[in-house]
């Protein structure tokens, strides 16, 4: 699998607490905090649902 950095871009200040907790399911919470992980069908669906408040890069 190919593996993607995530990089809060955004607050997750009044925003829903679905979108809130996606985030936190992604290892973030803080604006610019990055984490490294495996693009799975998972990760790669939480991406989606919170691409306004991320940046994804390809490693």
């Amino acid at each position: 699998m190919a593996k993607v950095k995530i990089t809060q871009s955004r607050s997750d200040i009044k925003r829903p607490e679905r979108q809130q907790r996606t985030l936190r399911a992604l290892g973030l919470g803080k604006v610019n905090k990055s984490v490294e992980v495996e693009l799975t069908p998972q990760i790669a669906g939480m991406i989606n649902k919170v691409n306004h408040l991320i940046t994804v890069t390809e490693l």
